[in-house]
This record gives C-alpha cells, structure tokens and sequence, in this order.
C-alpha cells in the first residue's frame, strides 16, 4: 500500500516524489506554490519502504516505478508531469519510459546524485544490510531522521516537514524507512535519462554537495543551479522549483 495525497485544480497533475530517506511532506512548501498558482492538480506519495508506504522484500527503481504506476491509474491522473527529488529523480525517469502506460509529458529531477564512487556504495550496501534499530526516546528517533534525510533544523524548524519520518513501535521508536531501500543506490542514471520518452529538465541547489551542474548537463541542456539551496532545493526554494515545473508544462 502506497500513503499519499493530493490537492490543487487543473488539468495537469504533478507526481512529487521524494527521496531516499525522506517522506512527502517534504513538497508541502512546493504544494502550497502550486496551490497559489492554481494552474496545477499534485499527487505526493512515499516511496515504498518509507513513511506511510508498506515495507517490500525488495527494493529497485523499477519496482518503487510500477507502485507508482498502479497508484496514478488508481487516481486517474492524466497529463502527467513528475517532479522528482534525488532517488525520485531516478523513478521519475523510469516512470516517463513508457514501460508503464503513463502519459507522463515532462521530468523535473532536482538533485539527483548521479556519479557513484566505490565507497559510496559500499557504505549503502552497509546500510541495507543492518537490522532495524529502536531508539528509546522520541526525539533520539527524530534526529536520526533529521540526519538521514537531511531535514535539519535550519532549512526544515517545524515538524510539517518531517511527518511519519519515525514511529512508535514495541521496542521504543524507529525510523519509518526500511533500512533495504538503501539497496537501490547506484542505478544507472544515464540509461534512465536517455531512455524517458519525454521532456527532462535538471536542476540542483547551487551549494548541493552530491552532483555539479556539470554533470546534470552531460544528460541534457535544460540544466538549472538554483541560487541560494543546497540538497534540498525543493524545501529552501519552493517558489524557484514550482516556477522550473511551469516552464516544463507551458513549453511542452
């Protein structure tokens, strides 16, 4: 079972998708964007695996893509265009391949990390690998989240951002995140871009540490540095991100 939500007016539906780590209550500063607009319907879920979403015994790009799938025919959302974040990014792409029956018409991939040293995905296997940890308090659990996610207090301050980012269970509090959704680190991003049937457009926060404009560029000129964010461009810039999806959908 896939947790979402959905709001706005339109024709048009914008799929937010989050990354790895994280929840969809990281779009509500782009929701509330959209909503002032009033030019655009969205659809925000969690991944598989994380937040509200059921845990699966496996995790890839495809398969966190055909949930998607199943969800955006259950809402009838036609004239798709996805708006993705780092590992949303990678779904979004394999979402616009046409391997899914969806009329996705564009792809905003904000941040996604595309080059993938050795070290860094060993340090991911790792992290797939471990057992589900229990954190005897509350707020030992939501700063681990706040670590994992890279919500910190400084871009993210209320809790809005961080909805079912952890949860109560029998042995004391947890991350909502199954550890096995780390597994999908590494995917191949130059076949996912060059295989989306569909406009791309790529964009990254001016201070994020985990891919250059340069490499966003190596897979297609409409590459943007948002000024003034880092990683999470989406939450630091909303009006910027909502502003690059309008442009994809007026120029299509």
């Amino acid at each position: 079972m896939i947790w979402h939500e959905s709001g706005g007016h339109g024709s048009h539906t914008a799929l937010l998708l989050h990354g790895l780590g994280a929840t969809a209550a990281v779009w509500k500063p782009v929701e509330r964007a959209l909503e002032e607009r009033g030019t655009l319907r969205w659809l925000a879920a969690d991944l598989g695996g994380h937040g509200g979403s059921g845990w699966e015994s496996f995790y890839s790009v495809g398969q966190l893509a055909t949930q998607l799938a199943q969800l955006v025919r259950q809402q009838q959302a036609r004239e798709l265009f996805i708006v993705g974040h780092s590992l949303g990014a990678y779904v979004g792409l394999a979402l616009a391949s046409g391997w899914f029956g969806l009329a996705v018409r564009g792809v905003l991939g904000i941040g996604p990390k595309i080059s993938w040293p050795a070290e860094d995905l060993q340090a991911a296997r790792e992290l797939a690998s471990r057992a589900v940890r229990s954190y005897p308090t509350e707020e030992e659990a939501w700063t681990r989240y706040r670590r994992v996610s890279g919500l910190n207090p400084e871009i993210a301050p209320g809790q809005e951002w961080l909805a079912r980012g952890a949860v109560q269970g029998e042995g004391g509090w947890r991350l909502a995140q199954d550890p096995r959704t780390f597994a999908v680190a590494g995917a191949p991003f130059k076949s996912l871009a060059a295989s989306a049937a569909a406009p791309i457009v790529l964009a990254r926060g001016e201070r994020d540490p985990m891919v250059s404009l340069q490499e966003l560029r190596l897979h297609t000129p409409q590459a943007h540095d948002i000024r003034g964010a880092g990683h999470n461009a989406h939450i630091e810039e909303p009006g910027a991100v909502a502003a690059l999806l309008e442009q994809l959908v007026t120029g299509v």
